[in-house]
This record gives structure tokens, sequence and C-alpha cells, in this order.
């Protein structure tokens, strides 16, 4: 990705381009390799999961990899025995005490497979028309940097397979091992792979499966963290589902050269462009693998530059700047990063508080640094317990404690009678929306966990109750918070997608799930069983914008009005929808059980924070009814089908407004939109 310096390249757009349309073709990558983990449970050439091969007791196989067919291998296997891959395994498996900071070599690898598939000019700083940004990652920032350490160990761990495959073995001696050799051309590999591959994931589990790098039609795409576009990466499974031919879409993007000099730009702009042809070698060009498409997130004027976000846009200002700088070296100077003062979201995303103990006076003089390394560490404790322990409970308590009671600082060191403070989050802090979802996730697991191992026992059956809808109305306070950060900061529309899709399902889950046949009369359980959902004229009205997209595809009419030109308008309606369904009976119905739900009156307005003290709301806690035994099965009874009904529809619209922001940024056949409609479709058919 093309970072700043004497000639910065930069894309930007060749027409206007509204909001939700490719910007390229799929793009195929310059190259690509999968992570070691997977080595020997996925294909090397489409990343598709095998069937075991190796029992656990078998010594691993010699170091090659492994293919889902005779295509893949034909495709794939060439590339791999020339690039020194096997050297690389070996040697650093072999040898792993030799370079301490080369533990997983899939970055090594994909910088191995660059230098086989390019033809390299010597003395320069591009590869494949790509900055290598060798001299910003190598400069000399203290010799304990973690990158500085990677890239030397990983470049001298590069030419010694090198030179081992050129002897067309596997040995090597301690000699070798001492050479220093001129590795100048291993570590700008590397380093252009360190600043523009980005990783592949399953669409489906979200995990990591390996890294891609991408020529210059996405690498000079430059980053900011208010951007106007973003990317996905199809794997071949899913390219072969699509219902059209995805290179098909015309590049809407072109390259521009912000050199001074007209005539130079041009000269640079001519060359770069054609760098594809000339400096691939062609008896490797990689046609295969993981592919990519740029897609607009916002409107777009022509000959605007067109950015993506390299890092996580929930973050805040200071988290996003340590990151960028620590991988790519350089700070951001994009709109969001020099508004003065800081805009309300990366406010929000930050803003801790410090309450002395025994008063509700704020402190402006602590360490918000220190509070911050706490809070951080507290939390990433308590999600250890559930994930890496396998103790929900233990996580729900702590989080919940943190939220309503603050952090205390009892490590503190205070002079004379100054009392400790307590350490309060903003609600939309970045570590309060962390909390949300794994809480929403957390209780999910201990309702299935109660219901599934005593669901005849009517205290963890109403436990069960209790945990599961606490689960709903975490994910949807989630999806809540987001909205609002995203209709400040149009450029967290995938957060807002993935979150309203979750709750939606969250919402579903709890209103279909079985333990309201326990709690609800045997009589009236047929009602709703029987209910037919409304029709909902916001699902038509996606259907046919869809149905044109798909139009405009056949006839390739991509160019002139689009579909979602009337966006702002169709959101406005959805977040109506849903708030008129969010009622206030449904949310404390919801929120019964948990005191820190509570204090949000309603899940979708968060405008109340721009008035009150957020630390001030919990000075009064809620007490719950000691007879929580029987208050489950009462409040099912009492809300009744209708109110089950209601959440039902709730969850129906939350999943519809996911789907349809999912179309915009993802595009309607992604993994998210189409999971989205099975469950839709599923609903129909009830």
């Amino acid at each position: 990705m093309e970072m700043e310096m004497e000639m910065e390249m930069e894309m930007r757009g060749k027409d206007e381009i509204e909001v939700g349309e490719d910007l390229t073709p799929s793009l195929p990558p310059l190259s690509f390799s999968l992570n070691d983990s997977l080595l020997f449970s996925h294909c090397s050439a489409c990343f598709s999961p095998l069937p075991p091969l190796f029992h656990p007791l078998f010594p691993p196989p010699p170091p090659t990899l492994l293919y889902c067919s005779s295509q893949c291998s034909n495709y794939d296997s060439t590339l791999h025995h020339s690039s020194a891959e096997s050297q690389l395994l070996h040697l650093l498996r072999s040898r792993p005490s030799l370079f301490p900071h080369s533990a997983d070599t899939s970055d090594l690898r994909l910088a191995l497979r660059l230098i086989t598939v390019t033809i390299i000019q010597s003395h320069s700083d591009r590869i494949a028309g790509l900055l290598t940004n060798r001299h910003k990652l190598t400069a000399s920032f203290g010799s304990c940097d973690e990158i500085l350490l990677r890239i030397s160990d990983g470049a001298r761990a590069m030419a010694l397979a090198r030179r081992m495959m050129m002897r067309d073995g596997f040995n090597f001696s301690e000699d070798e091992i001492l050479i220093e050799d001129d590795v100048r051309l291993e570590e700008a590999a590397l380093c252009l792979v360190l600043t523009n591959a980005v990783e592949v994931q399953d669409n489906k589990t979200g995990r990591t499966l390996g890294v891609a790098l991408y020529g210059q039609n996405f690498s000079w795409i430059n980053h900011s963290c208010s951007p106007n576009a973003c990317y996905r990466i199809l794997l071949p499974s899913e390219i072969e589902t699509l219902p059209f031919s995805p290179e098909e879409t015309p590049l809407r993007i072109s390259p521009y050269c912000s050199a001074e000099e007209e005539e130079e730009t041009q000269v640079v702009r001519m060359k770069n462009s054609v760098c594809s042809s000339d400096f691939l070698n062609k008896e490797f060009q990689v046609c295969y693998g993981p592919r990519m498409i740029v897609r607009s997130i916002k409107r777009i004027k022509k000959g605007e530059e067109v950015t993506v976000a390299y890092t996580d846009l929930l973050q805040p200002k200071d988290m996003r700047q340590s990151e960028l700088w620590s991988r790519y070296r350089f700070i951001c100077c994009c709109r969001r990063c020099n508004a003065f003062p800081s805009t309300f979201v990366d406010h929000a995303l930050e803003e801790i508080s410090a309450v002395n103990a025994h008063s509700s006076c704020t402190s402006s003089d602590f360490d918000k640094d220190k509070a911050t390394e706490m809070l951080n560490q507290y939390i990433d404790d308590a999600i250890a317990d559930y994930l890496s322990v396998g103790d929900p409970q233990s996580c729900c308590e702590k989080l919940e404690h943190v939220l309503t009671q603050g952090l205390f600082d009892e490590h503190l060191e205070c002079k004379g009678k100054a009392p400790q403070p307590t350490y309060w989050m903003h609600p939309l802090h970045h570590l309060s929306l962390n909390a949300y979802t794994t809480l929403a996730s957390a209780y999910q697991s201990r309702s299935k966990e109660l219901f599934a191992s005593l669901p005849e026992t009517n205290k963890h059956l109403c436990e069960a109750f209790d945990m599961g809808r606490t689960s709903a109305a975490y994910s949807l306070l989630l999806a809540g918070a987001t909205n609002y950060l995203f209709q400040l900061e149009p450029s967290l529309i995938a957060s807002a997608a993935n979150f309203w899709a979750g709750a939606g399902e969250s919402l579903l889950d709890f209103a279909r799930s079985s333990i309201w046949s326990k709690c609800l009369p045997a009589s009236n359980l047929s009602s709703f069983t029987k209910c037919k959902r409304p029709k909902c004229s916001l699902r038509e009205k996606v259907i046919q914008i869809r149905t044109s997209q798909l139009r405009k595809r056949e006839t390739n009419l991509l160019h002139g009005q689009t579909q979602f030109s009337d966006f702002e308008n169709l959101s406005s309606q959805f977040l109506n929808c849903i708030t008129s369904l969010t009622t206030e009976k449904a949310w404390l119905f919801l929120t019964r059980n948990c005191s820190h739900l509570k204090v949000f009156k309603d899940p979708l307005d968060f405008s109340w924070l721009a008035t009150e003290r957020f630390f001030n709301l919990w000075e009064c806690p809620i007490h719950c009814s000691d007879n929580n035994e029987t208050i489950s099965k009462h409040e099912a009874q009492e809300f009744g089908n209708h109110g089950r009904i209601h959440l039902l529809q709730l969850g129906y619209h939350c999943l519809l407004y996911g789907s349809y922001l999912g179309s915009l940024c993802f595009g309607e056949h992604s993994h998210l939109v189409c999971h989205i409609q099975n469950i839709l479709e599923c609903e129909d058919g009830l």
C-alpha cells in the first residue's frame, strides 16, 4: 500500500460513483500463501479444507504443500518448488532457534514467491510497480524494534533457503548460517509484503487463512480513517457460486501521481500502468487463488481520491496511529485524525472518567494512559476466562462489575487524604463495545449450557431464560451503539451491518427458543407456532434493489443512476421501523435482570450522552426481586405470545437492515448477505 514519499501514487474515481458500487473487477493476486498452522489441513492453492490425512501420533510430512485436486497442484506446485518455500520450511523447523523472530513463515513464503513471479530491476525501490518501503522499515527505531528484528531474521532465512534451493537440496552447514550475504533483495521483498499484503479470511468463520498480495489497482489505494471504499476477498469456492462473472465489472478507478511536475507525473503514470505486464514473469503468472474486489461505501466524486482502511476503525485515534506507525511507519493525517477538537466518535471511543471515591466529583488530574491500560488488562482477563478457560460465568460477572461499578485503582499512591479514584468507561468506549460483544456471546453460551444440562429443573430453566434474553438485549444494545457511531461516521458501515445482523439473529433465536414452551401455557403455544409474519414493504424494496442490480450486471449498465441513490431515505425508513418495534415494554422485558442494561432507556438512542454524566447513572442501583426462581416464568406468561411475536418482528427487521447495509459494503452475494437471506427465507416458511 502506497505510503508517503516523493511521488505518492494514489487511485481516483474515473466518474461519479454512488454508495455500494464495485470499483474494480475481481483482481487476481500477485501471489499468496497459506498460514503455517493450516498447511496440513487446507489446500495451498484454493484455501479449501482438506480431509484429515495425518494421525497426530505420526510425524509430519516433509516440507511440501498439499492440494485438494490435481488442478490445484498443477496451478501451484511449480511455483512452490521454484520459490525455495520447501527449503525455508525445512530450515525454520529444523533450526527454529536460529531465527527466533520468524515463527510463522506465511509472509516470508509470500515474499519468496514474489521474488519468483516478478522480474526485479536492480537498484529499484519498487517491485511490480509497488513501493518496497525498505528504507522506512529498516531505519533504526531501536535495537529491540519488533518489525526490524522480523525483517532481519526473515531476510537471512530467505537468503539461506534460496542458496539451498540453488544446490537442489535441504542440507546446510553451520558456516553458511554465519555468512553475511547481501540480503537487500530479500529485505525489499519482505518489506513490500509487510506493508502491502492483506489477510485472507474465511468469510463464514472470520478465521485468518493466509495472506495475499495484489497489484497496483489495489495496493496504490491509500489509507484513511474515514475511507470512502472497502474491499472484500473472494475464495475460489465463493466465486464459483456467483450468478455472474466478477471479471465483467469495469475498472472505475485510475492511478494519479502527486508529483509537482506534470510531465514527470504522466511518465510515471504511463510507466506504472503497464507494470503488471512488464514486470511479471510469464512462466509463473498467478491466475488462481483469492481474488479482491474494491467497493464504494460513500459517494465518490469524479477525480476524488479513493481510500480504504488499513486498521480497525472502531479503535480510538491513539490506537489507530500506534498500529499504523508500528506496521507501516506513517502517521495518518486524514480528516478524522486531524479534526480539532476530536470528532465525537473518537472522543467517545476513548473517553474515561476518574471519579473520586465517596464522591460524584470527577478528577481531570489522572494518568489516562495508565487508566486505559488497567481497564484494557481487566477486560482482556475477563474475556480470556470465557474464550481460553471456558468459564463464561466468571467472564460475565467481571464485565458486569466493571460496567456498573467502574474499576477501582487500589494501587494508586495518593498524597495526603486524597481518595483513590474509580475509572469509568464511556458507554461507547471501544472497550465497552468489546464488553457488549463478549457478554452477548457468553450469556448465550450459558443459556444453552444450562438448558441442555438440566432442562427439567425449574431453577435452571429460569436462569437459562434470563441468560437468553440478556444475550439478545446486549446484541441489540451493541447494534444501537454502533449504529449511533455509524450515523456520525459513515465509514463504520461494515461494523454496523455485522452488529445489526448479529442482533437480529440473537432476537430470533431467543423468540424461537424452546425455553418459551416451558414458560407459556400449552394452550397458547399453538397460536405462536401458527403465527404469520406480516408482509414488510422494506424487504420488497430490498428485493427490487437486488433485482435491479442483477439486471444491470446482465446488461453491463453500471453507469448512471444506481440502485442505492436513495441510501439515506431507505436507511431512515429501516431505523424508524426498528425504533417503533423497540417499545419500552419490550426493552424492559429483555433487561429485567440486568442492572447495567436498565440504565439505557432506549438501546437505539444515545443522544442523552451529550448532556448526562454517564458514571452517575449507576449511583442508585436497581435491585432485582429475590424471587428469581419464579420471575422468569411469570414474566414470560405476562409478556405472552403477543410480546414474543413482537420480538420476532424486531429481530426480523434488524436482520433486514443488516442485510441492506451488508449488501452496500460487501455486495449482494457476500457471505453475510446470503446467510441473512437464508435465515429470512426460513422465517418466511414458518
